[in-house]
């Protein structure tokens, strides 16, 4: 079938099976930085932003993103850099592989809840998971993320 969408702010139009999983899909369109983990929408690796909703990648049929506007890390690249630098300077990145979806994830919780505390950060971050850390070196680096947006936008 023939969908047409948004991918990163690109509009685009391609052939895809009935029973393409959307994490499939994205990949063979080049975003790499959908990861597969579980693949049983356990895990938090997969997420995309659909409509500016997480969505688990590794669950949605591609047909389901017919018309609709699709973002991947790839699409947010420059926020997902500062928000990275983060990450690393807590210690958090680890291994890495977690942190697409975990970055999703954020950005998601960030258009949700204006001023998160951390039991909502806890909360929000709950389908991600990481084989490395235990969230600690997670949960100080949006924290600390969050004051240093705070102070930006208090200077403007």
């Amino acid at each position: 079938m023939k969908i047409s969408f948004w991918l990163n702010g690109v509009k685009r139009e391609e052939e895809v099976a009935p029973d393409t999983m959307l994490l499939e899909f994205l990949r063979s369109l080049g975003c790499s930085s959908v990861k597969r983990g579980c693949e049983t929408a356990n895990c938090g690796l997969c997420t995309v932003m659909l409509e500016n909703r997480p969505v688990l990648s590794c669950s949605t049929l591609a047909l389901r993103v017919d018309g609709k506007k699709v973002v991947t890390l790839e699409g947010i690249q420059k926020e997902a850099e500062e928000f990275g630098a983060f990450l690393a300077g807590e210690g958090a990145e680890q291994c890495g592989f977690c942190n697409p979806g975990f970055i999703m994830n954020v950005f998601a919780m960030l258009r949700e809840l204006s001023n998160p505390t951390e039991e909502q950060i806890k909360e929000y971050l709950a389908g991600n998971l990481c084989r490395c850390s235990g969230f600690v070196g997670q949960t100080r680096s949006i924290l600390k993320y969050l004051q240093y947006k705070k102070s930006q936008e208090e200077e403007a």
